[in-house]
This record gives C-alpha cells, structure tokens and sequence, in this order.
C-alpha cells in the first residue's frame, strides 16, 4: 500500500473518532447557567479545542495502529471478521 492510502485510511479514522471524543466532558450552557444570549442552552460552555484534537489524535493513532498491524503485518482483512465471530455465519 502506497503512503498516500495510509493517509487517507488514518485521516479516515480521524475524522470518526473526532466525532466520537467530541462529546466527552461537555458541559453545556444551560447545565453552567450561563446561557449567551442568542444560543441554546445545549451548545458547550467552553470549546476546548486543543483537548478535543489532542485525544482524537491519540486515539485514532492507537486504531490505525492496530488497523495497521492486524492488515498488513498479520494479513487479516475484511473476510477475516467471521473467523472471530462464528456465531454471526
């Protein structure tokens, strides 16, 4: 695999895990009782930007990485999943 697909794979996992570390330790407006006028009492009292990117790359790291290493050091591939769930045949 060329380095051009491990950068798109691994921007792929990313941009998913963003979404997936974005809602951990939110506190909203309404939940600070500081609600800006003109917002809903839903959106974050404080972006923390630098966290967010912070652990979205260490987590999509540590994905890709075991992505990385079940694929091509140990060959496993997408026709592999049921070897590990014989259930689901």
């Amino acid at each position: 695999m060329q380095w051009f697909s491990f950068l798109a794979v691994y921007f792929i996992v990313w941009w998913l895990t963003l979404f997936l570390v974005l809602p951990f330790g939110l506190k909203t407006q309404g939940e600070a009782q500081e609600v800006v006028p003109g917002t809903v009492e839903s959106a974050p009292a404080r972006f923390r930007g630098r966290r967010v990117l912070f652990w979205t790359t260490l987590v999509s790291a540590l994905i890709y990485g075991a992505w990385y290493v079940l694929s091509v050091r140990f060959g496993y591939g997408i026709d592999a999943i049921p070897q590990f769930f014989p259930e689901f045949r």
